[in-house]
């Protein structure tokens, strides 16, 4: 199987094409339970199904949160690879969430997983956490750069415990989250339109304080349910507004199972984002 065009131009082009909403799958008991499911094996299908169904031919980016899956064991990950497959042959790209952080042959073998075409849950891109160091992650950029597939890693989050850790400042004088997206812009350099190595940025922030122009995709959760709006978009992310990828789950997932309600949701956030970003 031939690498496919790389994660960046193909989010770049369905941003312009589609708009650049992400809409996690996010099938959590509460969340089953509104919908009327059960919260079991079954109810996470029909959920799963019908949210594809509604969205991946029209939303830029599916993000299913991975732990949702996983909490039923291995029936649940066999939903979650039915997901992924039917929502990419769909046109979605999906960004699998599931932030995963590990070193050598660890590190690798999620990477494997998720990044890896012969894998059942190969994605367009994956979260990923930096916290053992920025290099831990080199086998899943490696391995992303290679498959055309992309990486999102965790720099300033929209929960508020994570300053303790992003904010914190190294010997050099450099915080965290600002090494994490200086070392991002570098696997980024020179890529064009979009490169595929991005960061997640929450739009909950009261000032960002770092250099968010890293040429790569900003996934900005805390929209809609965490009191973000498309409308602070600009303050947030200033002149990198335009790779932000704001990511809504709670405040379009509440509209289902109908699936027109739920496609209507999304187009309405959509619709927002143009009206926020001229």
């Amino acid at each position: 199987m031939s690498a496919l065009e790389p994660f960046g131009a193909r989010l770049r082009r369905a941003m312009d094409e589609r708009g650049p909403l992400c809409v996690g799958i996010d099938p959590h008991a509460s969340l089953l339970a509104a919908w009327g499911l059960g919260d079991d094996i079954d109810g996470l299908e029909t959920f799963s199904r019908t949210v594809v169904e509604a969205l991946a031919d029209r939303v830029a980016v599916l993000k299913p949160q991975a732990a949702f899956f996983e909490r039923f064991g291995s029936k649940g990950v066999a939903v979650l690879e039915r997901s992924v497959a039917d929502a990419r042959a769909a046109g979605a790209l999906v960004l699998m969430d599931a932030k995963r952080g590990d070193i050598g042959s660890t590190m690798a073998a999620y990477a494997d997983a998720f990044l890896s075409p012969s894998s059942p849950l190969f994605s367009d891109a994956v979260t990923v956490s930096p916290y053992l160091g920025f290099g831990s992650l080199r086998p899943a950029l490696d391995l992303a750069r290679a498959n055309g597939a992309g990486v999102f890693a965790l720099a300033l989050t929209s929960n508020p415990e994570g300053a303790e850790v992003q904010r914190a400042v190294g010997a050099g004088g450099e915080t965290v989250a600002a090494s994490v997206l200086r070392q991002l812009a570098a696997e980024n350099a020179g890529a064009e339109p979009l490169g595929s190595f991005g960061a997640v940025v929450g739009a909950t922030l009261a000032d960002a304080g770092v250099d968010l122009a890293v040429n790569g995709p900003l996934l900005a959760p805390g929209i809609g349910a965490q009191g973000a709006t498309m409308a602070d978009l600009p303050r947030v992310f200033g002149d990198s507004v335009r790779n932000v990828v704001p990511s809504v789950s709670r405040d379009v997932l509440k509209h289902g199972p109908s699936v027109p309600a739920l496609r209507e949701a999304a187009l309405r956030f959509v619709e927002e984002y143009a009206a926020a970003v001229k």
